[in-house]
């Protein structure tokens, strides 16, 4: 009893002892416990991010490997090892219409061959960005080369324009870009034919544009913009500040409110005043840009609370813009306009033309061979983007063709392409029916034939899916009509602009791009423009 008395003394004693302890140090393990949680939060945080960046790196240096390393490609051949022939498919172009078919393409289905007088695909998004340094041109081209040994089967590329389809022989005519001792002019056959060449600017029969403007469409534009904008500074910079001269050098006019012509005019507006306003202070003040649009305002294809947000940023930027004005005439010094009945000469120093399209020359010749060509505007297609005229052998996609409905953008060409490519491998399953159909035994006819019904059903004419459109318009502001199902988003400003620039890394072709493209934008945030030519 008396052991048992001194146990629970002890007990009671100890558990005092310890309540008093506790008490004791209760404060200071409490703080070091709440000090202990920032640190664990911390580096709970450290190790998400740094696992998160090697994934990231691993997954990124996976993709430039894959790009730079293709597979071996299966070889073209007459027939397939079953003894049915192997088609030949000839796309003219290396646009957004042909390069999303060859990279949406089983280019083992046909033997697939390439025409385009330029070896490159160009992300013509941001080419209104090269003229001023912003992004480099080599940043935003990728070698046709380099797309066609990425599939799967043999591409064979020429670097040649096409002169003539022949739709009855199923011939097109082609001649080398190269002019000197290895030129060449050739005929190619064809089964299917894929005409993607494009447009050429047109001028509206306005006088002098061809003579005395750049265009926006091609790198040699871009290039020959720069030029001139970076001598004419130079050539301004040595007169004094008075000369009449100075101020013509100093005036840069743009034509056309479309998408081209407003970011061309923003970006050269913000080299301007983010760059040149530091090395040339006093003459950057001097320069003059002026957009002038036709139609009663810019961006027609915004919605009107966002092309009235650009025209607004515009005039804080001091960029002159005109609209309701047509240019008239064009000479090397003056462009001669017209607003309502008023007539006005502007003195220009660079113009630029940034408006409409006109048919290439192939396309011209095209039309006249075909009855059902009766539309100047471009090749009249169907809702399957069948030639019309030519529905049984040759497709025609993007800026080369008309169709009610479908504009002239990338966005339109790429979804074309895509299309196509799930055509022709439809297409291609249909000719291999069709030829099993001819050896058939009378067995097996009616069960070829149900087969061959259920592919032809399966071709469903092509729907557009309209996403949106973005437009850069100066001073790191963008906006963006969104069309996500039946919900459209309509958004403007610097957020905007972020995910504008996210966007186009999107839809850059390759990981090679989006990294060039990114790296170019780093550049100018922490470095700044070249004002060098």
């Amino acid at each position: 009893m008396f052991a048992r008395q001194v146990v629970c003394g002890g007990r009671i004693a100890g558990r005092r002892l310890f309540a008093n302890s506790a008490l004791r140090m209760g404060p200071q393990t409490a703080a070091a416990a709440t000090r202990s949680v920032p640190r664990r939060v911390l580096g709970a945080a450290l190790k998400v991010a740094g696992a998160t960046l090697l994934a990231g790196t691993a997954w990124v240096s996976y993709e430039l490997y894959r790009e730079s390393n293709p597979a071996a490609q299966e070889p073209q051949s007459a027939t397939f090892p079953d003894g049915s022939p192997r088609k030949t498919l000839v796309v003219l172009g290396s646009g957004w219409g042909s390069v999303t078919l060859l990279k949406n393409l089983d280019t083992t289905l046909y033997n697939v061959v390439v025409v385009s007088p330029r070896n490159y695909f160009l992300f013509t998004p941001l080419l209104p960005s090269t003229p001023v340094g912003t992004v480099e041109l080599k940043s935003i081209v990728e070698p046709v080369r380099s797309i066609t040994r990425r599939r799967p089967g043999e591409v064979i590329y020429y670097e040649a324009e096409a002169l003539e389809v022949d739709p009855q022989s199923k011939k097109v005519r082609i001649r080398s870009v190269e002019q000197g001792e290895h030129k060449y002019e050739m005929e190619l056959n064809y089964d299917c034919l894929v005409v993607g060449v494009g447009a050429q600017p047109t001028t509206f029969g306005t006088p002098g544009v061809y003579e005395h403007a750049s265009f926006l469409k091609e790198i040699p534009d871009a290039q020959d913009i720069r030029v001139k904008v970076m001598n004419n500074i130079e050539k301004a910079a040595a007169l004094s500040p008075n000369d009449p001269e100075r101020k013509r050098l100093l005036s840069f006019v743009v034509v056309g409110g479309g998408p081209t012509g407003v970011e061309f005019a923003a970006e050269l507006q913000d080299y301007v005043d983010q760059d040149l306003s530091k090395w040339m202070p006093e003459l950057s003040k001097e320069i003059k840009v002026t957009l002038c649009e036709a139609l009663p305002n810019i961006l027609n294809m915004f919605d009107k609370s966002l092309w009235q947000y650009a025209q607004d940023l515009f005039k804080q930027e001091k960029i002159d813009l005109k609209v309701n004005t047509m240019v008239k005439n064009v000479t090397a010094t003056h462009i001669t306009t017209k607003c309502g009945d008023q007539l006005e000469e502007l003195p220009y120093g660079v113009l630029v033309w940034a408006t409409g399209n006109a048919p290439r020359d192939v396309s011209k010749s095209l039309m006249k061979k075909l009855d059902q060509q009766t539309s100047p505007r471009g090749l009249l297609i169907n809702d399957k983007l069948q030639l019309l005229g030519a529905e049984d052998s040759i497709y025609a996609m993007g800026d080369c063709t008309f169709y009610p409905g479908l504009f002239p953008t990338a966005q339109v060409a790429h979804q074309e392409g895509e299309y196509l490519a799930h055509v022709l491998k439809k297409q291609h399953k249909i000719d291999h029916l069709r030829w099993q159909l001819a050896d058939a035994e009378p067995s097996q006819v009616p069960r070829i034939t149900a087969r061959l019904e259920k592919a032809e059903a399966a071709i469903q004419p092509f729907k557009y899916n309209h996403q949106g459109a973005l437009a850069y318009i100066g001073s790191e502001k963008a906006i963006a009509d969104i069309a996500i199902g039946e919900s459209k988003y309509r958004l403007a400003g610097s957020w905007t602009f972020l995910f504008w620039k996210s966007s186009y890394l999107v839809m850059c072709l390759s990981f090679r791009n989006r990294i060039l493209v990114a790296l170019d934008w780093l550049k100018v945030s922490f470095l700044g423009r070249d004002s060098s030519v």
